[in-house]
């Protein structure tokens, strides 16, 4: 069954329109015909015009207002000639990508709900040629030519993203942020779902896409007789008490095998899994499947009973590397942890061995941590650890340096440390180590290129409120209780270095409508609450509001959570009265790795802070979002860091070659082309991350 089939090979290439595929999956296409550049995922392009000699002389070549502004993590795709992209409120969009003139847009951004976009999917057969876009809990077919929707797809031109999940899921928060995978005449859709005990269930599915049906479905968490059941306690998978551990990041897909693989976060809930006793298959797992049918092949799970939202992040990438004079076709995935678990892409055999490390036994009360951890050998962290962590590595930047001591001498550090009420470090933090952005590879010379976070959280427990304590509450207090403290805390002030804004006075700066649609939808981070009901929503918003006599009228109760008996007192970073981070730099780090040995070739800070270099500091590496790009030439294109720069490195060695300041901070990939006998290198640029200003523009580079 893993054995190659000449024919699926044919038909996966005419059907997507790739030709001359690589060992690793990918085309040796001079565009950027899908999300990450090719279905294997390594950011990776052929082109060779821009090159270490010539990169100084970059120009911009055109930039591309959106009708909107704000975050955009779009990793735009470009087919024919055109350039496909998504704006900030999630309008899909056609340009011609020599001039980046508007070919069409679709969407309505006051419709569109607020979730971010990570990009779009290509499909193609003869002159049918299709844009699939995900916008809300929607997935849409749109004509490539016209972007108008194919009404032979699903029901006139979109499906339903809840379609084939069970009926609990019907009213629960789902969008897809990141592109689906084509196979043939298929597409695999990930899903956002929520994180708490409210989540609906993280089942991958596979639609057609000339007619929007389920062709099959996997389920992340398993039914009685399939495999991992065990890991859950019974019944698990109708959702009575967790769900989620869904396939977000997106997958790669070896088509010449027929090979799918799919990393996937934790169960819900994230921090205390006390009612979901067991390893907790397939959460937290790469798993390799067969692509036409969604059987599993494969799979190993990265994280056992997750209780620190150890979500595999990003695609892995598919490469192949030379260990002990043969090669092998791998697959490579990163981690928040800041490993790279690396395996044979058809047995699943790790290429290095993975230890199973003893993790601590105390916890929460009736909790049940998994009594080992997966580590690999090699390569090592990317990241640095909390268990590493001393007093020396609090920042000597920190006007309170002292008093952060204190508090580090406080919290809980050990490797695998879990959740506690003292409060544990957890360090890479909750974005990693690797995030979304993901690696890039040079895909058939063995190495991988990734940016990492060095950012420490603090991650404090604290009881839930009992119904009797929750009786003396408002009615809209009581939704806030239930569903918003954790991120904007119980006083509403937020976290605005953590990136939670204040909700006080919100009515001065906000009108009702707006928040109503944001408490349905999300935005940002912020997942959608559509499961509550109208009363409860509307108690919420009056609530926030101040609005106590239309609150008063609305006798509700947020009852859709399953009670647990702890929940997290928020996303907290673990920074200076500055804002900085407490730990000493690097705060991000750029690093080559070579999987044909599991050493690294070089590792560099990425990243400035402004205030400290005006001082004088040296680099320090800052967090950064959005992943590296690599050319057959030994570049390296990079944006992602808080400092708004874009950079390109020399990737043998990691030397900086030449840096722009963007109009706003470029927390995306980028993507590299060729179009008339010209390469362009594109950025989408819309800030808002990490107190960054907010953007508009898609901004392409190319050599006068």
């Amino acid at each position: 069954m893993l054995k190659p089939f000449l024919g699926a090979v044919l038909a996966s290439a005419i059907l997507f329109g790739a030709t001359n595929m690589s060992r690793n999956g990918d085309t040796d296409s001079k565009e950027w015909p899908e999300y990450l550049g090719g279905p294997g995922r390594n950011h990776y392009s052929p082109l060779t015009q821009i090159n270490p000699e010539n990169v100084k002389n970059l120009k911009v070549a055109w930039t591309y207002s959106m009708p909107d502004s704000g975050q955009t993590q779009v990793n735009p795709i470009i087919v024919n000639g055109t350039l496909y992209g998504v704006t900030s409120t999630v309008q899909a969009f056609a340009l011609d990508a020599f001039t980046g003139k508007q070919k069409w847009i679709f969407g309505d951004k006051s419709k569109n709900g607020s979730n971010t976009s990570r990009g779009l999917t290509y499909w193609s057969d003869g002159d049918d040629k299709r844009i699939l876009h995900a916008m809300g809990s929607f997935l849409y077919a749109l004509d490539a030519k016209t972007g108008k929707p194919i009404e032979s797809f699903g029901d006139n031109g979109k499906i339903d993203l809840h379609t084939g999940l069970p009926e609990i899921a019907a009213k629960k928060y789902m969008v897809s942020n990141t592109p689906g995978t084509i196979y043939q005449d298929l597409i695999i859709m990930p899903l956002r779902l929520s994180e708490d005990s409210d989540a609906a269930p993280g089942d991958l599915r596979a639609f057609d896409v000339r007619t929007g049906k389920l062709v099959w479905t996997f389920h992340t968490i398993p039914y009685p007789g399939e495999f991992g059941y065990e890991t859950f306690p019974p019944d698990a998978y109708k959702n009575t008490y967790t769900g989620a551990a869904n396939n977000w990041a997106g997958t790669a897909i070896d088509r010449e095998r027929g090979i799918l693989y799919v990393p996937t976060g934790s169960a819900g809930y994230d921090f205390y899994g006390g009612k979901r006793k067991g390893a907790n298959l397939f959460a937290n797992c790469l798993i390799a499947l067969d692509a036409k049918t969604g059987k599993r092949l494969w799979h190993f799970q990265t994280m056992h009973h997750d209780m620190w939202d150890r979500d595999l992040p990003a695609p892995p990438n598919l490469i192949t590397i030379t260990k002990d004079g043969q090669k092998i076709d791998a697959v490579a995935q990163v981690s928040k942890q800041g490993y790279v678990f690396i395996f044979d892409r058809v047995t699943g055999k790790p290429i290095y061995p993975i230890r199973e490390v003893t993790a601590p036994g105390t916890a929460l009360p009736g909790e049940f941590p998994w009594p080992t951890q997966p580590v690999p050998t090699k390569p090592a962290s990317f990241a640095r650890q909390a268990y590493t962590l001393t007093e020396n590595d609090i920042s000597p930047y920190a006007p309170d340096r002292d008093s952060l001591k204190m508090k580090f001498k406080t919290y809980k550090k050990a490797l695998f440390a879990p959740p506690s009420k003292e409060g544990t470090i957890i360090m890479p933090g909750f974005d990693g180590g690797a995030e979304w952005g993901g690696a890039a590879a040079d895909p058939n010379e063995g190495i991988l290129y990734v940016n990492s976070n060095e950012m420490a959280w603090i991650l404090t427990m604290k009881d839930t409120p009992k119904a009797s304590e929750m009786s003396s509450l408002s009615p809209g207090e009581k939704v806030y209780t239930t569903y918003c403290t954790t991120c904007h805390g119980p006083q509403r002030q937020g976290n605005a270095k953590s990136g939670y804004p204040s909700l006080v006075d919100i009515g001065t700066r906000r009108d009702r409508a707006f928040v109503s649609q944001i408490v349905s939808s999300g935005k940002g981070m912020m997942p959608g609450f559509p499961m509550l009901t109208a009363d409860e929503k509307q108690a919420l918003v009056a609530f926030l509001f101040g609005d106590e006599k239309v609150e008063a009228a609305s006798e509700v109760a947020a009852s859709d959570k399953t009670y647990l008996p702890y929940q997290s007192t928020g996303y907290n970073k673990f920074l200076d009265k500055n804002g900085l981070p407490a730990i000493a730099p690097p705060w991000g780090t750029l690093n080559a790795i070579d999987l044909n040995t599991g050493k690294y070739l070089w590792k560099i800070p990425f990243g400035e802070t402004e205030s400290l270099k005006a001082k004088g500091a040296p680099m320090t590496g800052s967090e950064n979002y959005g992943g590296p790009v690599v050319t057959a030439s030994g570049l390296l294109f990079i944006a992602a860091t808080k400092d708004g720069k874009f950079r390109v490195y020399d990737k043998k060695n990691g030397r900086l070659l030449w840096q722009t300041t963007l109009p706003a901070a470029g927390f995306a990939t980028p993507s590299t082309y060729e179009v008339n006998g010209k390469q362009f290198v594109v950025i989408a640029c819309g800030g808002t991350k990490l107190g960054t200003k907010k953007g508009n523009q898609y901004v392409a580079f190319a050599l006068p």
